[in-house]
């Protein structure tokens, strides 16, 4: 059974017994998957074999980490989980096109790391800036979400050039700016990015505890400190991921019309 320290400062320790009876819970999960014919088991034994997996490892290597502190091991660290992040976006767009991950990569990494910037510098004032204890969860953080909301932007801003690819050059006939043309489906693409992040934040602490603050709260943090980091991360996700919607739309953009103009469908 978890352990926990005195009331003043409840904290539960989890031993790996814990972990196992959460990890029977799948179980449960693959019940009604093979009950309702949902052909999910496979995906489900795979999604938990690699949820262990990975969180172990990335917990052997943070608590490397963060016992060194060395700033050109969490540079490395960074820069791995914003090129996966990156590589993670441009899979989840089905119309992929030559320069894709270029463009996912652009805006993924400077939606992320300019806000982390901010959190790290003008908000927390950690010094040194490579803490990994604060700024690799952050950037995972940002990561995380941003990824989510620029393969939307991404995918329906790519699938709207090819669907309506007749109106946007009947707009360019009609003397209409290439921009003016696609305006329509870029502000739907955008909006759609977004809409992830507009739903958890406007249902945030009356609907839902987020990961942030639960894990503060659990780890036996005060719960007003741990409101004010919330608020702090929602904000971060928020300005990052409409940063990357728009960078990733806008790179879009320029990968569709040529020189003179005129709309490509480019492969």
């Amino acid at each position: 059974m978890p352990n926990a320290t005195s009331t003043e400062n409840l904290q539960i320790l989890l031993t790996y017994g814990d972990v196992a009876l959460a990890s029977s819970l799948i179980l449960l999960v693959i019940f009604i998957s093979w009950r309702l014919r949902l052909r999910l088991t496979s995906t489900l034994l795979m999604a938990a074999a690699r949820t262990v997996i990975q969180l172990s490892f990335i917990g052997l290597i943070l608590a490397w980490i963060f016992a060194r502190e060395q700033w050109y091991e969490v540079l490395i660290i960074l820069t791995m989980m914003t090129l996966i992040a990156s590589g993670a976006a441009k899979n989840r767009v089905k119309r992929a096109y030559k320069g894709l991950l270029t463009d996912t990569f652009i805006a993924v990494s400077i939606s992320a790391v300019l806000v982390t910037i901010i959190a790290i510098a003008l908000i927390l004032r950690v010094q040194p800036w490579y803490t990994p204890q604060f700024i690799i969860p952050i950037l995972g953080l940002i990561l995380g979400n941003s990824l989510t909301a620029i393969s939307l932007t991404s995918n329906q801003l790519v699938n709207a050039f090819h669907e309506q690819q007749g109106r946007i050059e009947m707009m360019l006939s009609l003397s209409a700016t290439p921009f003016e043309a696609v305006h329509a489906p870029i502000r739907a693409a955008i909006i759609n990015g977004m809409t992830p992040t507009l739903n958890s934040m406007l249902v945030v602490g009356i609907v839902s505890l987020p990961g942030m603050m639960t894990g503060q709260i659990l780890a036996g943090a005060d719960p007003t400190q741990a409101v004010r980091y919330q608020i702090v991360t929602m904000f971060l996700i928020c300005v990052s991921s409409i940063l990357g919607c728009t960078l990733s739309a806008l790179l879009i953009y320029r990968r569709f019309f040529n020189d003179r103009q005129q709309l490509i469908l480019p492969n």
